[in-house]
């Protein structure tokens, strides 16, 4: 039948509570798997290596839905692998988050009054330490409550020493290999955090502002621009136009007067600008404009910076020493004042920047930061998934990582922050450069000083997969667990974490890639497929409804939506839903224990099963193969929907309670029925185990008396089918479905008995009659049984005596009125279909409205007519 390696342990006498209550089962199973070491993973064993990182949440976080969607998925890859012989580990851990946490130290020190810089930087870095040894890492105890199976023995963090130290090894190692250099460029600037920051931390939302066109120059000789940051027209050097552009041709390498400045600019010709959009010439201001950089650039333009890293005007004149903000709307009247506004667009709604931390608007701003190079690392990325090393899951997720890693700009990762890995470099009083590795020491004396910036946070989570595991070191760690098996992470941070990760993994281990595989899921959203946020008070947080339905019932319902690289929509409903099937699983499972259900002894040869015995053993395995191919395939919506049948409707629905007649009249067919019944609650709560750890680990340790699931062996298909026990119990179950229909049809209660003649000779079915009567609530015939109503259905005829049971008169009365309505319904929706006037004008989802009440009518005639035919003769 199902193939089990463990060796089980007759089950204890202990009864199981009438209810499960996960509030007094979980946190004390979870610090039993922790105290007994289950999750930890032993470099040194000769089992093959399963490794899984944790994407690392910010010191700062909690856990939100997103967090509590990935573990589940995480958690479940984890626990079947460890159940399937291998060495697992699953690395925990946080980031650091640069901004983000000296963003709330500095609040925390604000409310005493004082700023970081009356601290210094190295008091406010101790006190940073503190922040987190107090109010960091709130998440783990979270993970916890979830059911996280982390090796929690090697949780790491990205400032620990030996994460540190793998920092400054790869920054010494790329700043030799001429990949990381020091440039003028610019950056996405903060003035609130006062820090360059990543295209990650950007935010974009639509504002609403202003478009002012403006005229430069005068008669022949001007051109009008539009701009909606008028403020940093006092940064012009040149005017843009296509080379192409007749109506500019005479302007090109002419000069212009800048208004209000004084100055005159060059006209330029340059392909980036396009001549169809507005008037077809652009302002260049090159030192606060990505685009105009790259032009300012390749026509050797000035680079004139006019604002500080405050954002306030730092150009000579009446508008210096204003706000960004101030500047445009004082500069904005200055040239309406001289004439110049062409025209004016108020208000004007346009994609802006944001930091995501403080929600400031982001200033594109020149400055001199460090680089990494990664066109040679970008491409190593991105052959590793053409070459087929790395597969990323689905499949149409690749076109979207080419996109991003083929057309990568050079990576700013230098930040002006003082919470951080500080860059390695020491700068001398002669203009002498030094970076310095771990090993070596850095230089002393007069004059010396390194560099203040830290390091972007993602520069330190791209070394993760390895870092974590002791690199630079060749640890044994790193021997065993290197490469991941598989990166689990959502399919937004594919562009950033994800790439970084490719690059500095493939760069540092020698072209070893550092994961097999990128399974790529969705955003977790509201039930109306809104994304979560509490701005819009859809926002949940999901230990609330642990407290409330138990954490099964939430993994449960995560894992049920999660399919490959799609959003998940989830609302409270399903998680009570899912709390009803974790129910559902503990009331069987205590039913069957009370019924003789056992896994003691060897499970009966094949010729000892009755039909029901052989079918559900059949589906077993069936289901035991389905699920492993939906785990390789990472479909776990498919797979928590096939469980969730199986349990729900297969065992718990059918084979319990077409097993309930044998249990009940005992004998030798009830222990083997008790036998065939514990096996498959064994093999079944393994399966559910991964996604549903708690209520399956407690029912399974009463059950067969094992030491815990965690360490159980994973069900494998023994290959037993028995596709004729299958077709047999197809046709009970058919009998029983349109029978139980008939009588809801009829307005029968669910516990009314009713006479009733079963013929069934000839099929099968006969050796089921005692198992569908009590099914069906159907008495046997009686003395002055009268056939009221015959259903012949799956070869089998079901005759029922009704005559005391309804109304007869009433229900056809009843019945008529339905009829009538829903002719009346079809005679409408057809009038309108056959209407050519009204077809014209309506609508299309007007008219397949009217079409499906069309369908809905004529299918309910149809159900009106059949139950009114069925009814005995009044």
């Amino acid at each position: 039948m199902t193939e089990n390696t463990q060796q089980q342990n007759p089950a204890p006498t202990t009864e199981l509570p009438t209810q499960y209550a996960p509030a007094q089962v979980e946190g004390e199973l979870y610090e039993r798997w922790v105290e007994r070491g289950y999750f930890e993973a032993d470099a040194k064993s000769d089992k093959p290596p399963y490794t899984i990182v944790i994407p690392p949440p910010n010191v700062t976080g909690s856990l939100h839905l997103g967090h509590a969607f990935e573990h589940t998925l995480i958690d479940a890859l984890t626990r079947r692998k460890r159940m399937q012989g291998y060495e697992t580990l699953w690395q925990p851990g946080m980031d650091h988050a640069g901004i983000a946490t000296q963003n709330v130290v500095e609040r925390e020190l604000a409310k005493e009054g004082k700023s970081r810089h009356d601290l210094g930087r190295e008091a406010f870095i101790e006190r940073v330490w503190q922040w987190k040894g107090e109010s960091g890492g709130q998440i783990s105890g979270q993970m916890r409550r979830l059911g996280d199976g982390v090796d929690w023995s090697r949780e790491r963090f990205t400032m620990d020493e030996g994460l540190s130290e793998a920092v400054q090894t790869i920054f010494k190692k790329l700043y030799d290999d001429e990949l990381i250099y020091r440039a003028e460029r610019i950056i996405n600037w903060c003035p609130r955090c006062l820090t360059a920051i990543s295209d990650i931390e950007v935010e974009y939302q639509d504002d609403e502002g202003e478009l002012v066109s403006i005229r430069y120059g005068e008669g022949d000789a001007s051109i009008v621009v539009a701009t909606t940051r008028a403020e940093t027209m006092l940064g012009d050097t040149a005017v843009a136009v296509h080379p192409e552009d007749e109506r500019y041709k005479h302007l090109v390498g002419t000069e212009i007067e800048l208004p209000l400045t004084g100055r005159r600019i060059p006209v330029v010709a340059d392909e980036h600008v396009d001549p169809e959009f507005g008037t077809g010439a652009v302002k260049v201001t090159p030192a606060h404009d990505p685009n105009d950089f790259e032009i300012g650039q390749r026509h050797g333009l000035p680079n004139l910076a006019v604002m500080d890293e405050h954002a306030v005007i730092t150009a000579h004149g009446p508008f210096q020493g204003l706000d960004r903000l101030e500047a445009r709307s004082a500069i904005v009247a200055a040239l309406r004042a001289e004439g110049r506004i062409v025209a004016e667009k108020r208000p004007y709604t346009h994609s802006v920047g944001h930091c995501s931390r403080c929600k400031t608007t982001i200033e594109p701003r020149l400055s001199m930061q460090w680089w990494v190079k990664v066109g040679p690392l970008a491409k190593a990325a991105g052959d590793a998934v053409r070459d087929g090393k790395v597969k990323i899951h689905p499949q149409e997720m690749e076109k979207r990582y080419f996109d991003w890693v083929d057309n990568l700009h050079d990576w700013c990762i230098s930040r002006q922050l003082w919470w951080g890995h500080r860059i390695p470099v020491w700068y001398g009083p002669n203009g002498e450069i030094v970076c310095v590795g771990p090993d070596e020491q850095p230089p002393t004396g007069e004059g010396w000083r390194q560099d203040t910036d830290v390091l972007d946070t993602w520069f330190s989570s791209g070394l993760w997969p390895f870092s974590t595991l002791g690199w630079p070191q060749q640890t044994e760690s790193l021997a065993k667990f290197y490469p991941n098996s598989v990166l689990v992470t959502g399919y937004d941070i594919l562009f950033f974490w994800v790439a970084r990760m490719m690059m500095f993994g493939l760069y540092a281990m020698d072209g070893t890639p550092p994961f097999h595989t990128i399974a790529l899921h969705g955003m977790v959203r509201d039930q109306f497929g809104k994304k979560m946020s509490k701005s819009f008070g859809n926002a949940v947080n999901p230990l609330d409804w642990m407290d409330t339905y138990g954490s099964d019932a939430v993994r449960f319902t995560l894992a049920r939506g999660a399919n490959p690289g799609v959003d998940v929509p989830i609302g409270e409903d399903w998680v009570q839903a899912s709390r009803n099937f974790a129910n559902k699983i503990w009331n069987a499972t205590r039913f069957a224990l009370m019924n003789g259900a056992t896994v003691e002894g060897e499970l009966p040869p094949a010729e000892q099963l009755s039909a029901v015995d052989r079918w559900i053993l059949s589906r077993l395995n069936k289901t035991v193969a389905e699920v492993d191919a939906f785990y390789e395939d990472y479909q776990f919506s498919k797979l928590s929907d096939s469980l969730y049948h199986f349990a729900w409707d297969e065992v718990f629905s059918w084979y319990v309670e077409l097993s309930k007649t044998t249990f009940f009249a005992g004998g030798e067919q009830a222990k083997v029925s008790g036998r065939v019944l514990g096996e498959v609650l064994d093999v079944m709560l393994r399966l559910l185990h991964p996604v549903v750890p708690f209520v399956t680990e407690t029912l399974w340790t009463t059950l067969t008396g094992g030491e815990s699931l965690v360490i159980a062996d994973w069900p494998k298909d023994s290959g037993f089918r028995d596709e004729a026990a299958e077709a047999e119990i197809e046709r009970v179950q058919a009998v029983v479905t349109e029978v139980r229909r008939f009588r809801k049809e009829q307005g029968l209660q669910d516990g009314q008995k009713v006479p009733a003649r079963l013929d069934l000779t000839g099929t099968p079915l006969a050796a089921h009659e005692a198992a569908i009567r009590q099914l069906l609530r159907l008495q046997p015939e009686g003395e002055g049984f009268s056939a009221t109503a015959t259903l012949p259905v799956a070869g089998a005829t079901v005759a029922l005596d009704l005559s005391g049971t309804i109304d007869v008169a009433a229900e056809r009365k009843r019945l008529a009125k339905d009829l009538a309505a829903a002719e009346k319904e079809k005679q409408q929706a057809e009038g309108k279909l056959g209407n050519e006037a009204f077809l014209a004008k309506a609508p299309d989802n007007v008219v397949d409205k009217i079409k499906a009440r069309l369908a809905k009518a004529e299918a309910d005639i149809d159900r009106i007519t059949t139950q009114l035919a069925n009814l005995p003769q009044a």
